[in-house]
């Protein structure tokens, strides 16, 4: 029951994208939607079950890699925290594919258009089910990718095109500094499990480590780094300048990416860091002031 929220919104971008020319612009929207309104159902049936009834599920589906210390798994972690962001995105994404069918409907490249907003859907399932760093940063990546394709979605127009890489580059630095957050994470732990590290921030707190000569108190360093990331998806201040312009996409997308999920994306992975947040206060008033300056 778990798996299949994540996995059939895959299962529909692939038959709309690759079978499109098979199925037709109806075909293709009828079967992403339907898929999408599965997964909702089934997210809603895992709320009832690990939100209210109070039963977690952790599945460990393979694993990545495994060189020394590094251990890189596929796992899926589904929490209160997860679920209920399942039933967002979900419920948004729905939403969006029902208004994209009379949208679109005049538009000869619908196929294409509704097998990205599925693997946009795919994308932003895996990053908040993930249950660890390296998972989380793949669907942190995967979800840019997928707002670069629907942001220049009519690639013949020029403003669009540059609106994309804008987005596209803006969001690399972000992406930059979640990555060295994720990296030094590793150094500090030896893990990139949520569980290990969260189990072990309160050991952590107060200790240093150095930076060009200097000493650096270690979980905030871990902290702003990985809120640099959270800064560019989220389109605080500072990285903010993609945002406007990326509503050169069709108005589902602005709905669906910049209204309801790709931006909240940097707000889930802030919330999922909060045990270690907790350990790093001179972070948490970075965060603060940050979230203020941009919401004025």
């Amino acid at each position: 029951m778990y798996l299949p929220i994540v996995f059939l919104p895959l299962v529909g971008s692939s038959l709309a994208g690759l079978g499109g020319r098979f199925v037709g612009p109806t075909g293709a929207s009828l079967i992403t939607t339907t898929c999408l309104l599965l997964s909702l159902f089934l997210s809603c049936l895992c709320f009832y079950e690990v939100a209210l009834c109070g039963s977690p599920c952790h599945i460990h589906l393979l694993d990545w890699f495994d060189s020394a210390a590094f251990v890189g798994s596929w796992g899926f972690l589904f929490d209160t925290l997860t679920v209920t962001m399942c039933i967002v995105v979900t419920f948004v994404s729905s939403c969006v594919h029902l208004f994209s069918i009379d949208y679109m409907s005049a538009d000869p490249h619908r196929p294409r258009f509704i097998a990205y907003l599925s693997f946009f859907t795919f994308g932003m399932l895996t990053l908040i089910t993930a249950d660890n760093f390296m998972q989380l940063f793949f669907g942190w990546e995967f979800v840019g990718l997928c707002s670069y394709l629907l942001i220049n979605f009519w690639y013949s127009r020029i403003t669009a095109n540059r609106a994309a890489l804008k987005a596209f580059i803006i969001n690399r630095v972000g992406d930059f500094g979640f990555g060295l957050g994720v990296f030094a994470t590793f150094v500090v732990f030896q893990s990139i499990e949520f569980e290990t590290i969260f189990a072990c921030a309160p050991l952590y707190a107060h200790t240093n480590f150095t930076i060009f000569n200097c000493e650096v108190d270690q979980l905030t360093c871990l902290a702003v780094l990985l809120f640099v990331g959270a800064v560019g998806k989220s389109s605080q201040i500072g990285l903010h300048t993609w945002l406007p312009d990326a509503m050169e996409g069709p108005t589902p997308v602005s709905a669906l990416i910049h209204a309801a999920t790709m931006v909240t994306a940097g707000i889930y992975m802030i919330l999922r860091c909060s045990p270690l947040l907790e350990y790093a206060p001179d972070a948490l008033s970075i965060i603060a002031f940050f979230g203020a300056s941009t919401a004025f």
